[in-house]
């Protein structure tokens, strides 16, 4: 059954390969905002990392710039 607002791309064989989204619809939506947050969350694992004390570092020389 066909939902609106969701329509499936599928490949020459008729398999789905993507999904779009009326974002005018569910824009709002804070479980499709929770899936976004969780893929991008996975495109950045193994990415590069600092630690606590070097992101507070960073914040306070950017706090001061901005006074």
């Amino acid at each position: 059954m066909p939902i609106a607002g969701i329509k499936y791309d599928k490949n020459v064989r008729g398999i789905p390969t993507h999904v779009r989204i009326d974002l005018k619809r569910y824009g709002n939506n804070e479980l499709l905002e929770d899936f976004l947050d969780g893929m991008e969350a996975e495109n950045l694992r193994g990415g590069e990392t600092i630690t606590l004390d070097e992101f507070k570092k960073h914040m306070d020389k950017r706090v001061k710039k901005n006074v």
